[in-house]
């Protein structure tokens, strides 16, 4: 039975498909204006995750995540970059693109782009206006008039009275409650705008969701996700837009990512405490970030050092460690997960709630196993080992050949090591220090070994003679 987490019931829920058939989820996007950040991967993977586990469920599953290419911030920075959106826009998302293959990041099966859906923000703006929800102000804007909404609110949980209370001073006189927002913007001088019933101008950031989510799941669908920041005003805006126009309940399920934090501090540009994508990649490969951003459930906060990327590089390193050497084997990899009831337990965690972290500890319990029956039961290590990276599959990982991830560092370059060496001038250091061991030679021994080790080579020497990784 898979249970997930819906923000609206507040609790964890029996999933149940509107079509078995077919499961329809959507995920906010980025705003595509600067490259991806730490909080952007842990939506990336975490909902890459959520949909690998889903497809294990169901026949289909239909992923649609938006890009959102016209915004304040995407003309602001066009503006300061003497460039066109465009260009701007483009540049970004082919960035996004790089990064979320860098994290093994399966690509949506739609990913719409809002201008490509300015017909449809039309329509429903056009639907909520005739229906008395939404209003031109005076200063041509047109608004969604909050208070006539009447389950506003039910997501966050927040009070209409109290969001008044707290309402700007200065809001624009031209809006008939401060709590209304924006669904069309009237064009201003220089600006990208589009000819509408209301006048040249361009959408409010709200109404582009709703449209590009109804547009391709259809009215009602089954998840809707995104950062736990948007569960408010954003998603709360798409369902008074959506169930207003539409007069049918928006979404079934609503899913939040959790905060990233950098030393207990929610990260935010504000704050000047972020990092982006690619900056980490520098010094990380993308299999041990994306171990990172699993090693906490998708809920909880996730707090960003590079003590806690180490540890995720240190377990992976360990869970490659035990697949490396190993082959096919006439054991059945089924059989042995039955034995064992590795897979069903696998299963169930991501099962509730996708609990990654619990997912993760039964792959090290694998491994233990699969490491102690090495010697003992070759063809049941085999098939155990063969589970290891079935299993991992299931969540992104563990896919490599082991001594690719083990011997190269962040994108397989050599030089991340630190050192000039290539493969087979280490391979022929190990051969050398494996003739000082023969010869009884052991501070020769003993010296190869420690050089290698301060170039960030560690040797780790077996039954079958001796394997060397990356530090």
């Amino acid at each position: 039975m898979l249970k997930i987490y819906n923000t609206l019931s507040k609790q964890k829920e029996e999933f149940k498909p509107i079509n078995p058939e077919k499961v329809g989820m959507y995920v906010c996007g980025m705003t595509v204006y600067d490259y991806c950040h730490m909080g952007h991967a842990r939506v990336l993977v975490m909902f890459d995750v959520i949909v690998r586990h889903l497809r294990r469920h169901f026949p289909q599953v239909e992923y649609v995540r938006n890009i959102t290419d016209i915004d304040d911030k995407i003309i602001k920075r066009a503006v300061e970059n003497k460039e066109d959106i465009y260009s701007l826009t483009n540049r970004f998302i082919n960035a996004m693109h790089e990064d979320e293959r860098a994290l093994s990041i399966l690509p949506p099966d739609i990913e719409p782009r809002a201008t490509d859906a300015i017909d449809q923000m039309f329509y429903m703006i056009k639907s909520l206006i005739e229906k008395g929800i939404a209003y031109q102000g005076k200063n041509g804007d047109v608004y969604y008039s909050v208070r006539k909404f009447k389950n506003y609110g039910k997501l966050s949980g927040k009070n209409l009275d109290e969001l008044e209370a707290g309402a700007r001073v200065d809001v624009e006189t031209s809006k008939q409650d401060p709590l209304d927002f924006v669904l069309w913007k009237m064009a201003k001088p220089n600006e990208p705008s589009w000819q509408s019933p209301w006048g040249d101008g361009r959408p409010g950031w709200h109404i582009e969701c709703s449209a590009m989510s109804c547009t391709h799941l259809g009215k009602h669908f089954d998840i809707h996700g995104g950062g736990m920041d948007l569960a408010f005003p954003h998603h709360e805006n798409e369902i008074a837009q959506s169930e207003g126009a539409n007069d049918c309940t928006f979404v079934n399920t609503w899913m939040h990512v959790g905060f990233v934090n950098i030393n207990n501090e929610k990260m935010s540009k504000s704050l000047n405490n972020f990092f982006t994508i690619r900056g980490v990649l520098e010094n990380y490969d993308g299999e041990t970030l994306r171990y990172f951003i699993m090693s906490s459930h998708y809920r909880s906060p996730l707090n960003f050092s590079d003590e806690n990327l180490d540890n995720a590089k240190a377990s992976l390193t360990r869970l490659y460690t035990a697949t490396r050497g190993l082959s096919a084997s006439e054991v059945a990899t089924e059989e042995v997960s039955q034995r064992f009831d590795y897979e069903a337990r696998f299963t169930a965690a991501l099962d509730d709630d996708f609990n990654t972290p619990i997912a993760l500890s039964i792959l090290f319990e694998l491994a233990k196993v699969v490491n102690a029956k090495r010697e003992k039961d070759s063809d049941q290590a085999n098939a155990l080992g063969q589970l290891l990276k079935k299993l991992g599959g299931y969540i992104g990982i563990l896919q490599m050949d082991a001594d690719t991830f083990l011997k190269h560092t962040p994108q397989g370059n050599t030089e991340k090591r630190g050192v000039d060496l290539s493969d087979t001038q280490i391979d022929a250091k190990i051969e050398k220090r494996n003739e000082a061991r023969n010869n009884k030679d052991f501070n020769l021994s003993d010296q190869i070994r420690d050089e290698l080790a301060e170039l960030g080579i560690i040797l780790e020497d077996n039954k079958n003679g001796t394997n060397w990784r990356c530090n």
